[in-house]
């Protein structure tokens, strides 16, 4: 049976919303995060990130600097006792500085090219998954795979939910504080769905 699985946007959900991290010194966990992905993997969920970068399209940062952030993500969840099972990015931007970077891809959120290689990847069942963002783009990327979509009040999340989303089409299926907010109602409506369907 193929796994039901949280996918977690990345700046303003997991780490501050600083804009572009160019620079390992702006990133910084967000209170509750390391908690809240501890939370998914104690009950056997796979955790993937999906992250748009397009400060790498557009010459802000080396890519260098994008796998050493990762890195220091991994390795500040692990000191918490927390994993994620992938990490997903899209460099892309049809602006972007370097050619090889310069398309109208298909893996950019709200586009759902990523999340469609995650769960070839891993053996995921979208269509039960869970998508965690800030933005919009997160909400319609969920709505594009019909998985849930819950919206963050971190990050942009407070502004979207009040300017944006009442003109938007997609809605979320959720709206929490924060992560560890947003994990906590998943693994509720998991267990719901789970005695509505008599697993």
């Amino acid at each position: 049976m193929k796994k039901t699985a949280v996918f977690l946007d990345r700046d303003g959900t997991i780490n501050e919303q600083m804009g572009y991290i160019n620079h390992l010194s702006r990133f910084h966990l967000l209170p509750g995060v390391t908690e809240a992905i501890r939370l998914l993997n104690e009950h056997s969920i796979p955790v993937i990130v999906v992250t748009n970068q397009s400060g790498l399209a557009r010459g802000y940062f080396p890519e260098q600097l994008l796998v050493a952030v990762h890195e220091a993500m991994v390795e500040r969840l692990k000191e918490g006792g927390a994993a994620v099972d992938g990490i997903y990015v899209c460099p892309h931007h049809p602006e972007a500085k370097e050619e090889r970077f310069r398309l109208d891809c298909l893996c950019r959120k709200p586009r759902p090219g990523l999340f469609l290689q995650a769960a070839k990847d891993h053996d995921l069942n979208l269509m039960n998954s869970y998508v965690v963002g800030d933005r919009w783009s997160d909400l319609k990327a969920a709505a594009a795979c019909e998985a849930q979509g819950v919206l963050v009040l971190t990050g942009y999340g407070r502004g979207d939910y009040e300017f944006i989303g009442p003109r938007q089409v997609v809605q979320p299926s959720h709206v929490a504080e924060d992560l560890l907010a947003a994990v906590h109602w998943i693994i509720s409506d998991m267990a719901a769905r789970a005695m509505a369907e008599g697993r």
